[in-house]
């Protein structure tokens, strides 16, 4: 067993806890640059260690505080089942670098956004 993945998983839970991030902004990135992983082993032990809690725990505290709307969160996990699985299905057939910079151009809209937005 090795603790570092275990550190890893509590910072990432902690970041999703929090900022209802982790899997792709916090143990994607960490598996590709600390432990030297392709971005394809990333995404996919990423997903297979996200299934169990999937923040279960996370989504509690803020159900309990009011912070969910119950439809549209089964809604998106619906589709979210579904476009998952597409999503692997066309990741699978992209070269490792070419997925590897698209996911860096998808962080970077999404930190531009968030950095300029109102």
């Amino acid at each position: 067993m090795q603790p570092v993945y275990i550190l890893l998983g509590i910072f990432a839970g902690i970041c999703g806890g929090f900022f209802g991030i982790g899997g792709a902004v916090i143990m994607v990135p960490s598996l590709v640059f600390l432990f030297d992983y392709s971005q394809h082993q990333a995404q996919g032990t990423t997903l297979a260690a996200m299934v169990p809690p999937i923040g279960l725990l996370a989504a509690w505290r803020y159900y309990t505080h009011g912070h969910v709307n119950i439809i549209p969160a089964v809604l998106i996990a619906l589709g979210f089942f579904l476009g998952g699985y597409l999503g692997a299905l066309f990741a699978g057939r992209i070269p490792d670098i070419v997925l590897k910079k698209l996911f860096g151009v998808l962080l970077l809209i999404i930190a531009m956004r968030l950095i300029i937005m109102k």
